[in-house]
């Protein structure tokens, strides 16, 4: 009886352990399944369905999404055929390059030719290509290009003094990006009329200077000059949006060359909580601005003795050639007399950013470098007024400088525009926007604690800062959040370039305790006439003003 009951109970154990395994085996069958799905529905992502499913803030920093191919055949057959690509290259860069060189050619050199100029044996690697959609005429691709080669250059170089120089170019790194435009398109082989060949963007250019048989240095500042001539040869030769146009099929192709498309005119205001570069004192700032870094095209502020918080209100204009991508860049320095500036930090705006005809009212945050991306220091702030005039702009985009009788070039032509066949006989004007500035002072919250009771007695002075024009509100005692509603006029003789200041003061018995200030430019209120609004208070912890301002023009003009 016992034997039968082992044996019903072995064979009850022994079919439950097979379905409990087969029922296991089915599970894990089903897991690897859906396992590899997952795995293809991976395999078939691309990058704009990883971006969708992780947000860019939390990539990690060595993510990165190319869309750029790799171009392993192509190095290896430009590999083969470098010698006489050199000897092809060498004649076009001697030929594009050495008018360049003799018009950036320094003070102190009489002739800057090259002596020798070949490429070396080591050719460029180029480590990626994209295709840039957007262009119905034609077909742009960008080539990422990195060479570390062993070129023969030699400039000649012959100085005032009769001395005769060679001078060798070594140690040559480079890396950046090409573009290439084939444009126009036709229906003819190769299927485009010519090729633009640009420096779309220059990521690193090093070299090193070497007297043959001798010591550069040995002519102070020789090096650092030539090394600035080279440069800027580079930038104003073939960097974009400069463009080589090379024809392949017969006919005009003067719309591809470079031609200015706008003026972008900037206002530097001011900066604020600039980082101090002196041990003793404060220090003292200046401005300069580009949109291609040469010499001649770089503006350059004044210099604010002694100030973290300067105000320039300077006006500049610049030259526009490609709006899509071309960029206005800022560098703030310390002034250090004979000695080299110091860097204080450096800031850039994209001119696509900016709006045809509408001002632009920005606070750019300075950075160390504007490569690196990641920059948490503060280094301070720099404030600017843009706008962005396209040529041929009379249809659709209203200058608002000019309909308020206030110019964005800050000249104007007398005559009617319409008379263009006596336009060169015009006589320019500078325009003087005079009016009187109505500020009602209404209101101030969050002030901050002044007293030991936790309270303050607040005050507002105003100033006009050309014009040194002044008056201040009454003390509103034992408040944070005061109310005044007072209103004051002032006769403002240049608008342009006049600026209205509002500090706040805390009143004390025995004297008077600096709160915050707030500096605005008259732009706004003649181009609205009339608005209200809160102003944050800058040197200061908290606190805000609300102010409304009216302006009532009456332009004059002067003879330039």
């Amino acid at each position: 009886m016992g034997f039968i009951v082992g044996i019903v109970i072995g064979l009850v154990v022994g079919i439950a352990i097979i379905i409990g395994f087969v029922k296991l085996e089915n599970s894990r069958s089903k897991l690897r399944s859906q396992l590899a799905n997952t795995v293809a529905a991976f395999a078939r992502m691309t990058v704009e369905d990883s971006r969708k499913l992780l947000p860019p803030e939390f990539y990690p920093s060595w993510v990165v999404f190319s869309e750029r191919q790799k171009l392993t055949w192509l190095n290896h057959h430009l590999t083969k055929i470098w010698p006489y690509v050199d000897e092809a290259a060498s004649d076009l860069i001697r030929a594009s390059v050495e008018p360049v060189l003799e018009q950036y050619r320094p003070a102190v050199v009489a002739s800057l030719t090259f002596s020798k100029l070949t490429l070396g044996t080591v050719a460029p690697q180029f480590t990626g290509v994209s295709i840039i959609d957007g262009d119905k005429n034609g077909v742009t691709m960008e080539l990422d290009m990195q060479w570390d080669g062993n070129p023969n250059i030699v400039l000649g170089i012959k100085t005032l003094v009769g001395v005769s120089l060679p001078v060798q170019v070594k140690n040559i790194g480079f890396t950046g990006v090409f573009r290439l435009i084939f444009r126009p398109l036709v229906d003819e082989f190769p299927c485009f009329g010519a090729v633009s060949v640009s420096l779309r963007e220059k990521k690193k250019l090093d070299f090193t200077l070497k007297v043959v048989g001798g010591d550069i240095s040995a002519i102070p500042g020789l090096s650092e000059a030539i090394e600035e001539t080279i440069r800027d040869a580079v930038e104003d030769s073939i960097t974009w949006p400069v463009r080589k146009v090379i024809p392949i099929m017969p006919g005009d192709y003067s719309d591809l060359e470079l031609k200015p498309v706008g003026t972008l005119e900037v206002k530097l205001v001011q900066a604020k909580n600039l980082t101090n570069k002196d041990l003793v004192g404060k220090s003292d700032p200046f401005a300069k601005m580009f949109i291609r870094p040469l010499r001649e095209k770089t503006k350059r502020s004044k210099t604010i003795n002694n100030d973290l918080n300067p105000i320039w209100n300077e006006h500049f204009e610049f030259v526009v050639e490609d709006a899509s991508t071309q960029h206005l860049v800022v560098r703030i320095y310390d002034d250090e007399g004979i000695q080299a500036s110091e860097l204080i930090g450096c800031a850039q705006i994209r001119l696509c950013e900016l709006e045809p005809g509408k001002v632009k009212d920005v606070w750019l945050k300075l950075v160390k470098d504007l490569e690196i991306q990641r920059d948490t220091k503060n280094r301070g702030e720099v404030h600017l007024e843009l706008l962005y005039i396209p040529y041929g702009s009379g249809n659709g985009i209203v200058n608002p400088f000019v309909t308020s009788s206030m110019t964005s070039l800050e000249r104007v032509l007398k005559n009617d525009t319409t008379d263009e066949e006596n336009a060169s006989s015009r006589k320019r004007k500078d325009v003087i926007i005079r009016g009187v500035l109505s500020v009602t002072v209404i209101s101030a919250e969050e002030i901050p604690i002044q007293d030991l009771m936790g309270k303050a007695d607040p005050y507002v002075v105003l100033s006009m800062k050309k014009s040194g024009a002044k008056s201040k509100t009454r003390v509103v005692n034992d408040s944070l959040n005061p109310v005044w509603n007072q209103t004051f006029d002032f006769v403002v003789e240049d608008g342009l370039h006049d600026m209205l200041v509002l500090e706040v003061w805390d009143h004390d018995t025995f004297g008077k305790d600096y709160i915050g200030r707030c500096i605005l430019t008259l732009t706004r209120v003649i181009m609205e006439e009339e608005y209200k609004d809160w102003y944050p208070l800058d040197e200061s912890k908290a606190g805000k003003l609300q102010l409304h301002l009216k302006w009532m023009a009456q332009s004059i003009y002067r003879d330039s």
